[in-house]
């Protein structure tokens, strides 16, 4: 028997504010972070700002999977609040065992309730968009086959986020440098634009040079990424550049005007940890 109430669930990695969280019932696991004074828990004690600040005093923290307990103590949440299934979305495999650790866990509490883990190949905005649009098509009336089978397979293959860092220096620190290449243009102000590669790793798609190309690439990368449709959603994102962030989002939406739904993120502190500061994102997820 298909489940009739359904909630949805996901790593602090999806960027959504706690209030768009709530309102959509998406239930967020907290990644851990762990500096120098102690072990946190993401958009719960710690936050992008806080990794700043660190990141630039010469800390390096690391990152660690969520805690097996925390995630069993959501789903056994999930069933007191009445939902009598949970559609998962986790961060990238290719740069993160998040995926896999919910997965085993699914398949062990499996006689709680029926669960169903999906690889995001993406984080933020990819994220972000998917679980919102999930949460409006289970507003919407469409049940657990339709949604498992065929509706997050098409948004998952259909997020297409592209995103420039202001340094590589943490993405190589950290070793999650995946294809991007480490040039030397530091001095000369040259920006990679950043996207998942269909294993989940991330992957440069192009380099220009300083910050008022890296908002027209973003804005011409997303353009092309949709295409002819005629249906999508957008989004924007931002790690320490709100001001920029506006400047994306009007260009975008001046671009690609007949969206259903635009969205706004703000990158998380796991995140922050291999990207820094200075973070700018853009997004399309096709929907016909």
């Amino acid at each position: 028997m298909c489940p009739q109430k359904i909630a949805l669930l996901t790593d602090s990695c999806a960027d959504l504010t706690p209030a768009l969280a709530a309102e959509n019932q998406i239930y967020v696991v907290p990644l851990r972070i762990l500096c120098a004074d102690g072990e946190y828990s993401d958009g719960v004690d710690i936050r992008n700002v806080d990794i700043y600040k660190r990141l630039r005093s010469g800390e390096l923290p690391q990152t660690s999977l969520p805690a097996g307990e925390t995630i069993e103590k959501i789903l056994r949440q999930i069933v007191m609040d009445g939902y009598d299934g949970v559609i998962a979305v986790m961060l990238s495999s290719g740069l993160s065992g998040t995926y896999n650790l919910v997965r085993l866990l699914a398949e062990e509490c499996r006689g709680m309730l029926p669960i169903k883990v999906f690889d995001s190949v993406s984080g933020s905005l990819g994220m972000g968009m998917t679980l919102l649009q999930a949460a409006e098509d289970i507003r919407g009336g469409m049940g657990w086959k339709e949604l498992t089978e065929r509706r997050l397979p098409q948004l998952i293959a259909g997020s297409h986020p592209y995103f420039s860092v202001d340094t590589l220096e943490y993405l190589q620190k950290g070793g999650r440098i995946g294809k991007v290449t480490a040039t030397a243009g530091t001095l000369l102000q040259i920006k990679p634009i950043i996207t998942f590669a269909p294993d989940g790793q991330l992957q440069s798609v192009a380099k220009v040079r300083g910050r008022n190309q890296v908002i027209d690439k973003l804005v011409a990368l997303t353009v092309k990424s949709c295409g002819d449709h005629k249906r999508y959603n957008l989004a924007v994102a931002n790690g320490g550049a709100p001001a920029e962030m506006e400047t994306v989002r009007r260009k975008l939406t001046e671009a690609l005007p007949n969206y259903d739904h635009i969205w706004e993120g703000e990158i998380d502190g796991t995140l922050s940890v291999y990207i820094g500061d200075g973070v700018l994102g853009a997004a399309v997820q096709v929907l016909d």
